[in-house]
């Protein structure tokens, strides 16, 4: 039995090779990291560079570990001492373990935003305006403690809270 692929052949033979090839291979730069799935199991993660996967077999999550600017909205809460306040922060994180943050988690800025939000109208709501206004550092630490303790079990760190804009009535 004889095959001959003739020159179409070869050509189509060539196309589908280099598309395999293709999807095998993957370029990661330095602050990046594939999260790999065989046959929906996690692998592990890989990377920086060139890394290979098995087409169709292997999927892949990229995620990135630079640090992670989150705008937190402003959040109306009241002060122990019951004055309402407008106040909203700024987090910075990242990403520390990428299999935890793909697989014990959905989406890991948005559930980051969701607690810090929460953390900061109870924090807020635990302090009196003199200290909100005059302790604002110590108001940072707490806020980044308590968040980072949250986000630790998705892989995540938060290096840094700060209160942004504190708006109080007028009349105060």
């Amino acid at each position: 039995m004889n095959i001959s692929l003739g020159f179409g052949g070869w050509i189509g033979l060539i196309i589908v090779l280099l598309l395999l090839f293709s999807s095998a291979v993957h370029v990661l730069k330095e602050y990046e990291r594939a999260v790999v799935f065989r046959m929906g199991r996690l692998i592990g993660d890989k990377g920086p560079g060139i890394i290979f996967i098995i087409p169709f077999v292997d999927k892949i999550v990229k995620v990135s570990l630079r640090i992670i600017t989150l705008d937190v909205a402003s959040q109306e809460t009241i002060t122990k001492d019951n004055v309402p306040v407008k106040i909203n922060a700024v987090v910075y994180f990242r990403v520390i373990d990428p299999n935890r943050s793909i697989v014990e988690i959905s989406d890991y800025v948005e559930a980051t935003s969701a607690i810090s939000q929460t953390t900061l109208r109870s924090v807020v709501g635990q302090i009196d305006l003199d200290e909100l206004l005059s302790q604002r550092d110590k108001v940072n630490e707490k806020l980044q403690q308590i968040i980072d303790k949250h986000t630790d079990p998705w892989g995540i760190k938060v290096s840094i809270v700060e209160v942004k804009d504190l708006e109080i009535p007028e009349n105060m």
